[in-house]
């Protein structure tokens, strides 16, 4: 299992309208092969960032089951108009305790 972590910084005041947009494309991305849980956070200190968490069962999940689809280009459609700049997306995986 890997953990996508974006970090979206949307443009000030069109907070409300990017989160109805996340619960518009959240089917999108959760009915995904490979997908396992989709979580979407928001800053306190910082209201307009977002932390979305993906868990899959593999990089490649993420890379060919979405990005490389068409699901990722509905997401995009939906949520890329309130990106304030690129968002920043790395994978991680648990250290054993």
């Amino acid at each position: 299992m890997v953990l996508e972590v974006a970090l979206i910084d949307v443009l000030e005041g069109h907070e409300e309208a990017f989160a109805a947009a996340y619960r518009e494309g959240h089917p999108i991305l959760a009915s995904t092969p490979g997908c396992r849980s989709v979580r979407m956070t928001r800053g306190v200190e910082t209201a307009n960032r977002f932390v979305l968490l993906v868990e899959w069962d593999s990089v490649d999940a993420h890379l060919d089951n979405f990005r490389a689809t068409d699901r990722f280009t509905r997401w995009r459609a939906l949520l890329g108009p309130f990106f304030d700049g690129a968002p920043r997306v790395e994978h991680f995986t648990d250290v054993p305790a």
